[in-house]
């Protein structure tokens, strides 16, 4: 099982993502796009179509999701296929027949919960621990949401969550299965290695004029110069508006006179206090006993005052304050039971006040210590403040401009010299782009992003030398290219790339020559015959030293209940080799390992119980893809056309 998780790491990867639901990200909340119902649709689920354009934006959303966890090691090829993209078309339809089933069972969560969740999103909480209302509201309102949309958002989202917890935690595996997959997992063997180099064929390969030039027919992908773009381009982003903003200290004054309630803090108390137990739903004669003790309690201090911390770690039935003398540190103003904070907020310092009843019988109160209301001054929070208009004044003034940027460079096509004179942008010329992100230039360089670079290579803007549209590569982050020069695909000439087609030809020559050599000399051995092997070393899943992956699956993989066992594996580039298994080692039992492998074995099953669920799931919605990943092309994510 170990060996098919690692070698089927994509399916995995599509496995997974079917578990998760991103659907709304606090920070950069993106609604499903609506589309024309002109628009043919590639999939449908629930009713409900799924187009073109939802599909790429899934793609992208992907995509960008994976670069943030995998960082420099991202590789965004993976997702250059056919199969990946089916895989995010089959999490879209997944996506949606789970919400579907949400929204008509009725699946919800507490309120509470959703409160929780919202407070725990970073960035909503004062420098006193206490959530920040009005922030919370206004990054919504930056994102064009109110409160009420997003919440629902959300709440819809950890219903999904909910289910996902639930399916895969029924997910379990047998110790003893567990067990076999590690013991097979750890298990070690023995082998004797031969090696059938590519280099030792070399001289049996003669390369004709005939070959070069079928080759090179044959092959003219592999000699194509691609097209490029020369373009010029104007980038509109935060760092634009924000150095146009300027705050006032009129603008600060106003602001701070505004929410003085944020910078106040009311008045706090300390007490102490003696509790003799005796709850609402206690017997009536309890309470008369209860109380009583109270009263006695409360005559010995009267005539000694200074022995309450005493009296209360020997009588108060409070176990969270008897062993600090009934201390409660200091409290504001409803943190407490009604009468006790009426009471408490009666007495003056050091004062002890009568017998207080509550719901939980009745209290001796001792004011030890105030604090009073205090304001912050303006001094004190200016700087906080300052940030705050800047953020709240750049996230208008962004909206203002961004609009401006994306109507101009599509109602005004034929250049980009309007819209960077109207906001006071530079053009910079760029050269050289490509269909796909080129190493020549910055992995973040906005023009270098596959959204941009998809639609400067359109037909309308190559061929129609007209302005792309706004493309937003990244959040808040907008380009638009103009083309200035387009040069098409073209192809190297077979006198300038012989080297590298006869280098190519000896490669399949020498390939085909070592893997004929090799399968007849491992049927050779297996009838018996002999081969001179290299030295013997041991061979395990977690310990192959120099053996290729592939040599190590084949190996582990043979059977050898008949030994010696002969295996044969095909390297390609490098070579074909023979392995003699010899004997079958026992490795000691390892403990951390064997976690591990326990862990993986119940995510992968996990995965597979949420994979047949989602099936079930989708069936019931109907999901139908119209359009395989085979037929669809890729088409730029820009804005909606405007009517």
């Amino acid at each position: 099982m170990l060996e098919f998780i690692r070698t089927h790491q994509r399916l995995m990867q599509f496995i997974l993502l079917l578990i998760i639901f991103p659907s709304f990200a606090f920070l950069g909340v993106e609604s499903y796009l609506r589309m024309s119902d002109k628009e043919p649709p590639v999939a449908k689920v629930a009713g409900q179509n799924i187009t073109q354009r939802e599909w790429d934006a899934a793609q992208a959303r992907q995509i960008e999701r994976f670069k943030q966890v995998f960082g420099e090691q991202f590789n965004q090829n993976m997702f250059d296929t056919p199969e990946a993209r089916q895989g995010v078309l089959e999490n879209l339809l997944a996506q949606r027949a789970m919400s579907a089933h949400v929204v008509e069972n009725h699946l919800t969560v507490s309120n509470d919960t959703l409160r929780n969740t919202i407070a725990e999103i970073p960035g909503l909480k004062n420098p006193d621990g206490q959530f920040d209302k009005q922030r919370y509201q206004q990054l919504l309102a930056a994102q064009g949401l109110t409160p009420e949309k997003f919440e629902a958002g959300l709440r819809h989202d950890l219903a999904v969550q909910q289910i996902n917890a639930v399916v895969q935690g029924t997910a379990f595996s047998p110790k003893s299965v567990v067990a076999r997959v590690s013991s097979l997992n750890q298990q070690a063997r023995e082998v004797q290695e031969l090696v059938l180099t590519l280099q030792s064929f070399r001289s049996q390969v003669k390369i004709t004029d005939a070959m070069a030039e079928e080759y090179y027919k044959q092959h003219p992908a592999q000699f194509e110069l691609p097209e490029t773009v020369k373009a010029e381009v104007v980038v509109f982003n935060p760092d634009v508006v924000e150095d146009r903003i300027v705050v006032s200290d009129a603008d600060i004054k106003t602001y701070y006179d505004q929410n003085l309630a944020r910078y106040k803090t009311d008045e706090q108390r300390r007490a102490s206090h003696i509790l003799i137990s005796a709850g609402k739903d206690a017997p009536a004669a309890d309470k008369v006993t209860a109380k009583a003790k109270a009263e006695k309690i409360l005559a010995q201090l009267r005539k000694s005052p200074n022995d309450f911390a005493k009296l209360a770690k020997e009588n108060s039935q409070d176990p969270g304050s008897a062993e600090r003398g009934g201390d409660l540190d200091f409290f504001g103003k409803g943190m407490m039971v009604k009468p006790f904070e009426e009471a408490a907020y009666a007495l003056k310092e050091g004062e002890i006040s009568e017998i207080v009843q509550s719901d939980f019988g009745f209290h001796i109160i001792r004011l030890t210590a105030l604090k009073p209301a205090t304001t912050r001054p303006l001094s004190e929070v200016k700087a906080n403040i300052t940030d705050e208009i800047r953020r709240q004044q750049v996230g208008k003034k962004y909206s203002e401009m961004a609009e401006i940027f994306t109507n101009m460079v599509y109602e005004q096509p034929d250049s980009l010299k309007p819209v960077a004179d109207k906001l006071g942008l530079k053009i910079e010329t760029i050269s050289g782009l490509t269909r796909k992100p080129t190493t020549a230039y910055p992995k973040t360089a906005a023009y270098n992003q596959p959204k941009f670079l998809s639609a400067i290579f359109s037909d309308e803007a190559t061929k129609n030398k007209r302005n792309t549209e706004a493309i937003e590569v990244g959040p808040r982050f907008l380009i638009a290219g103009h083309v200035i020069d387009y040069k098409p695909v073209t192809h190297s000439p077979l006198a300038q790339v012989r080297q590298q087609v006869e280098e190519s030809i000896m490669l399949l020559e020498t390939e085909k020559l070592a893997l004929k050599t090799g399968e007849a000399k491992l049927a050779e051995l297996r009838n018996g015959g002999t081969a001179d092997f290299s030295a013997a070393k041991t061979i395990s899943r977690n310990n192959n030293s120099s053996t290729p992956p592939p040599a190590v699956y084949a190996i582990m993989k043979a059977d050898a209940n008949k030994l010696p066992a002969y295996v044969g594996v095909n390297l390609g580039g490098m070579g074909y080799r023979i392995f003699r298994i010899n004997k079958i080692v026992e490795q000691p039992a390892d403990q951390a390992s064997a976690k591990s492998e326990e862990q993986q074995v119940n995510e992968f099953l996990a995965a597979q119980e949420m994979a047949a669920y989602l099936g079930v799931i989708k069936k019931r919605a109907n999901a139908e893809i119209l359009k395989p990943a085979a037929v669809a092309k890729a088409k730029p994510e820009t804005a909606p056309a405007k009517q």
